[in-house]
Formats: structure tokens, sequence, C-alpha cells
């Protein structure tokens, strides 16, 4: 329990108070979710049960399907099920819970969308080296690497969370626990705990947005001296990482990269990050990648219809 907290639950404002809104954003939510965790796990056996594994970007790719399941799976279950019930409440236990697994799948998500980037500026601009850079032995150390991050970010804003006293309104302005909706209700001075969330999470999401940028920028002007097939692949790998990027980063920066208080447009913002870009994801690294959809075609015609049928089909 939180330092001089009598608060049990919140109540979330969630989306909207209209129950036509609100029975709209469920259906819809609710298919975002299905199709988020069908297209992540389609990703995931598919690169799992082919060659695709042993490639450090699709290697990459799985655990960036992971995340998308864990970190979306904090919030999108209990704003579905609190859009069909009358009061929208949240634990206090719960509310704390939230707060840290949405602050270490989201931070895990940046570091190996970041790796992924590097990933493709070593294949793109060192491609001799490809192979000795990105061993299994490097991957591994980056994924874990991505992980350390993860809790090296959320532990402290959990710490910070856990010691706001909480005394008297606990209506939080939002659809899910975030820690700038908590500051604002919370019965003490939060500036600099409000800064503190900023530097951690505005700055370092900005600063990684730009290093991300500019990575992209290097990849695209060593493009001009490829094969135009070369660089049409290159391009089409490269976009659909850098569309990710965007949607994941823009909204977030948005929310976090300013003065510490809330404003109406942040639930719209936030649903960009936690639900809109990661159901985004399976459909942008597999409409526009030959290899990722060769390797879906043979995993799961294999698994529906058998090896017989697999042969007719080549």
């Amino acid at each position: 329990m939180g330092a001089m907290s009598n608060v049990t639950e919140f109540i979330l404002f969630g989306l909207s108070y209209d129950p036509n809104i609100q029975m709209f954003c469920f259906i819809f939510f609710l298919f975002c979710y299905i199709s988020l965790l069908i297209g992540n796990f389609v990703i995931l056996i598919s690169i799992h049960c082919s060659h695709l594994f042993h490639q450090p970007m699709y290697y990459f790719l799985s655990h960036l399907s992971s995340m998308d399941i864990y970190y979306t799976s904090t919030v999108t279950p209990k704003l579905i099920g609190n859009l069909l019930s009358e009061r929208k409440t949240i634990s206090y236990d719960y509310c704390m819970i939230q707060v840290f697994t949405l602050h270490f799948f989201g931070i895990i998500e940046v570091f190996i969308l970041t790796t992924m980037a590097f990933d493709r500026y070593v294949a793109i601009c060192k491609p001799l080296h490809y192979m000795v850079i990105m061993s299994r032995k490097k991957c591994n150390l980056l994924v874990l690497t991505a992980w350390v991050g993860g809790a090296a970010h959320s532990f402290p804003q959990l710490a910070m969370t856990l010691n706001l006293p909480f005394c008297g309104p606990n209506e939080i302005d939002h659809y899910f626990c975030d820690i700038f909706p908590l500051l604002k209700i919370a019965c003490t001075d939060t500036y600099l705990t409000g800064i503190f969330v900023v530097i951690s999470s505005g700055i370092i999401s900005t600063i990684i947005f730009i290093i991300l940028f500019a990575s992209y920028a290097i990849i695209l002007w060593t493009l001009r001296t490829h094969s135009a097939e070369g660089r049409r692949k290159a391009l089409s790998t490269c976009g659909s990482h850098f569309t990710v990027v965007v949607l994941f980063f823009v909204p977030a920066i948005f929310s976090y990269l300013r003065p510490p208080t809330t404003y109406p447009e942040d639930k719209v913002f936030a649903l960009f990050y936690t639900i809109i870009a990661p159901m985004f994801n399976p459909l942008i690294y597999t409409l526009r990648n030959t290899e990722m959809k060769n390797a879906m075609r043979k995993v799961w015609c294999q698994r529906l219809w058998g090896k017989g049928n697999l042969n007719k089909l080549h």
C-alpha cells in the first residue's frame, strides 16, 4: 500500500460516458486485441518453425511480437472489461502493476526497435561484416540489454508511484493507470516527481527516436550506391520498420515530453502506443516482406494441410 494512502481502488473515467460510444469502443477494441493476439502469435510461430529464426532480423522480430502481446495485455483486457461494466474501477494493487508492466515492457519494446534499426544499419552499411557483428551471441546480449534497460527504467517509476500518498479523490481521467494521471490526484507536491518522469520517459524516448531517425537517414544515403533491386528490397524493409517506429514513438513523446499535467487528448494518443501500433506491427512487417510471407505459407500450409499438399504448392 502506498505512503499514507487510504485509497484501495481507483475509478477510471475511461474513454466516454456515452453508452453507444462505449459499445462501439468495446467491439472495436475487442477486435483490435484479438487481431493483435492472432497476428503476433502467427508471426511468432512462423519464425520459430522456419529457417528465419536463425536470421537476426527475424529473431528480433519474434521478440518484438512477444513484447507486443505482453505490453498490450497489461492494459487492453481491463479497458475492454470496463467498457461493459457500470463501475469502472481498478484496485490499488492492479493499478501499481499496470504502471510497472506498461513501462517495463514499453521500454523493452523501445530497445528492441532500436536493435532492429541497428541490425538494418549493419546489413546495409557493413554487409561484409554482418555475420560477425550480428552473431547469435551478440543478438542474445542485445535482447538481454533490452530487458535490463526495461527493469532499470520501470523499477524507479514504480518506487516513485508507490510513495505517492492518495488520501481523497480517487478518480483517474484515463482508461488505465499511468503516472501523470496519478500525480494529478496525489495529495502532495508532485512537481519533482513529474520532472523525473519527463526526463526518464519523455527525453529518453525523444533521444532514441532521433538516433533511430538518424540511422535510417544514413541507411538511405548508403542505398544510393546499391542496385535498383537491392534498393527496393532494403527500402521495403526499412520503410516498414520506420512506420512502426513513428506509430509508437510520436504519440509516446507527445504524452511524456511536456510539463507533467494531463490533457483530454492524452487518451487518444495513448491508444496509439498501447493498442493501435502493436496491432499494426504484424501487418506492417508481413505485407511487404516476401521472406516472411513465404515462411508463413510454408509453416501454415504444412500445419493445416500436411506435407503432401505442401509439395503441390511448390
